[in-house]
């Protein structure tokens, strides 16, 4: 009975394993707006600077309502979206928003990424994340690097 229950849990965690996707699978469920995209390594830093600010709460704004309500009361820093919403009608709006602000914007192919980013064990379509001494390097790097991205015109 005890091997039988081993057996089960070996298997689970195998398939664990193979839950981890590749890029390339990640990107194929993007929406039809979703531009600009991030690349791998532009992904990989913005997570890791989401990490950094979810530490410091009032540096990440997270969820539609709330960034929506920031950028028009004027705050700056960068929005990251997800690609993968679903209805679109839910953030279609936002990057109209953050070109009409002047605050650059991009998309990441994974909300279940995004909100594991920012410490929640909930999917997150949206994040905005200000400056802070702590991850002021990551943040340059991140806000040059979207800043870099082409708009779809």
């Amino acid at each position: 009975m005890g091997k039988l229950k081993k057996e089960k849990r070996d298997s689970e965690a195998h398939e664990d394993g193979d839950k981890e996707e590749s890029w390339e699978d990640k990107t194929k469920y993007l929406c039809a707006i979703a531009k600009p995209v991030a690349s791998k390594k532009l992904n990989k830093r913005l997570l890791k600077t989401i990490r950094k600010a979810s530490k410091q709460k009032s540096y990440l704004r997270k969820g539609v309502r709330e960034v929506q309500k920031f950028i028009r009361k004027g705050e700056r820093g960068i929005v990251v979206l997800a690609g993968d919403v679903s209805p679109l009608d839910v953030i279609s709006h936002v990057p109209v928003l953050c070109e009409e602000s002047d605050i650059p914007y991009c998309y990441t192919p994974s909300k279940d990424e995004l909100g594991q980013a920012c410490g929640c064990n909930r999917t997150t379509c949206m994040v905005m994340v200000k400056v802070h001494p702590d991850y002021k390097d990551s943040y340059d790097e991140c806000f040059e690097g979207v800043k870099g991205l082409p708009l779809p015109y």
